[in-house]
């Protein structure tokens, strides 16, 4: 039996129907730089699952559009080569240079290319960065340092949290902002 399915709906074009262990109830998501995903649970078949994402073209196409133009207005982080070491480097030297200079500690860090991601701090203060913020700009790449290291004393986005990263970077909320303009494509 197969995995999956690639079928072409008039007026959406492709649309992967994909099995699901996980799945309960059919999901229809459409996600930019990806398209269309039908999660198809167990029980379901495939041509039932076409039968009702043909049934949502009018949804779909809606959806389409916002999606499209999402991808007009996001810039995408190229797909290059990415030297782990030298990202480790280069990163675990600025989230050193970035705790010293603002009084953060942390347990250990690790240097991944994460799909989701562009980092995060566990509830031990282990922090995990994403090996593609070396792509980002040099201000970006180190606000994301710091959000990471406010966690080590905050593990939510309150106001708690946003007053420190204002008390450390002035230009949190406008930074925050331009990073949600990169899109992490999640390959």
């Amino acid at each position: 039996m197969a995995d999956s399915v690639l079928v072409n709906i008039r007026g959406v074009g492709p649309v992967l129907l994909e099995r699901s262990a996980r799945a309960k109830h059919l999901n229809i998501c459409v996600k930019p730089f990806k398209g269309i995903r039908v999660a198809v649970p167990e029980g379901l078949s495939f041509k039932n699952a076409e039968i009702i994402a043909r049934m949502q073209v009018d949804w779909l196409k809606i959806h389409l559009e916002q999606v499209r133009k999402f991808e007009a207005e996001h810039p995408v982080i190229p797909e290059v080569e990415i030297d782990p070491r030298k990202a480790r480097d280069i990163l675990v030297s600025r989230l050193a240079a970035i705790a010293r200079k603002h009084g953060y500690t942390y347990s250990r860090v690790t240097v991944r290319n994460q799909k989701t991601r562009w980092g995060s701090c566990s509830s031990r203060n282990s922090i995990s960065l994403n090996m593609k913020l070396t792509l980002l700009p040099d201000e970006l790449r180190d606000f994301v340092i710091l959000h990471e290291l406010v966690h080590t004393r905050i593990k939510n986005h309150g106001k708690d949290f946003w007053a420190e990263m204002a008390r450390a970077e002035p230009r949190a909320k406008e930074l925050d902002k331009r990073l949600n303009q990169y899109y992490l494509r999640m390959l």
